[in-house]
């Protein structure tokens, strides 16, 4: 069975361990960060069931973190680490996408106990196939098949895209949304690359990728995926 996948985003070295120790003893895969910048480069890859996330960290906060997380339209669960009396900060953070908090100092069995039941209902909503005419996606097997041509060759940003694309179906997705959840990062890509991916996806899955009948352009915003599901 595949193990769950937890960010921990804490800047004290000792409760850091602590966690790091407890998770992995629970069978947990852990990634850890102790700075706000590389903390938010780790989360927006978006390959975590679950980020527990401490307020106050060097460079950039919590706060600013799990609105950019939100921001870039991934949904994985966040539970916020809070220092006791915080109340302004609880709400904040909950204004601002987050799950769930815990004050500090907290019980490992409460946090690990409430951490269980985020990750099990995350697990439930995310679908393994995605069908689309006779196309389907496998997010486990990370494969694009088609019932005449067999297995669709995709590079890793196509599949990403693509997995994007269907998971917010029918939705108006920006090209700064889609360079968030492709490619994690603005420094190195611009919306070009959107434009450039979009158009080879275009090629592999229409029949005609001068008029799209899955991948839309949107006017002024971006692209659309229509996989006429509704």
């Amino acid at each position: 069975m595949e193990k769950s996948k937890v960010l921990l985003v804490e800047d004290d070295y000792a409760i850091m361990r602590g966690l790091r120790d407890s998770f992995s003893g629970k069978g947990y895969e852990v990634s850890f960060e102790m700075e706000g910048p590389a903390a938010l480069q780790t989360a927006l890859t978006g390959q975590f069931d679950l980020i527990l996330l401490d307020l106050m960290l060097p460079l950039m906060n919590g706060f600013e973190i799990c609105a950019a997380i939100r921001e870039a339209d991934i949904d994985t669960p966040i539970i916020m680490l809070t220092a006791k009396g915080e109340e302004e900060s609880v709400v904040r953070g909950l204004n601002l996408g987050a799950d769930d908090y815990v004050i500090k100092p907290f019980s490992m069995a409460q946090l690990h106990a409430r951490c269980s039941a985020f990750i099990r209902r995350y697990k439930q909503k995310q679908p393994e196939l995605y069908t689309f005419a006779e196309f389907q996606l496998d997010l486990s097997a990370k494969t694009l098949m088609h019932k005449q041509r067999g297995e669709i060759k995709l590079t890793p940003k196509e599949y990403n895209m693509l997995a994007y694309f269907l998971k917010k179906d029918g939705q108006a997705l920006t090209r700064q949304m889609l360079l968030n959840a492709v490619w994690h990062s603005t420094l190195l890509t611009t919306a070009r690359s959107v434009d450039r991916c979009v158009n080879t996806l275009r090629g592999k899955i229409e029949d005609d990728s001068r008029r799209p009948r899955f991948l839309l352009s949107v006017r002024d915003v971006g692209y659309r995926f229509s996989s006429g599901a509704a």
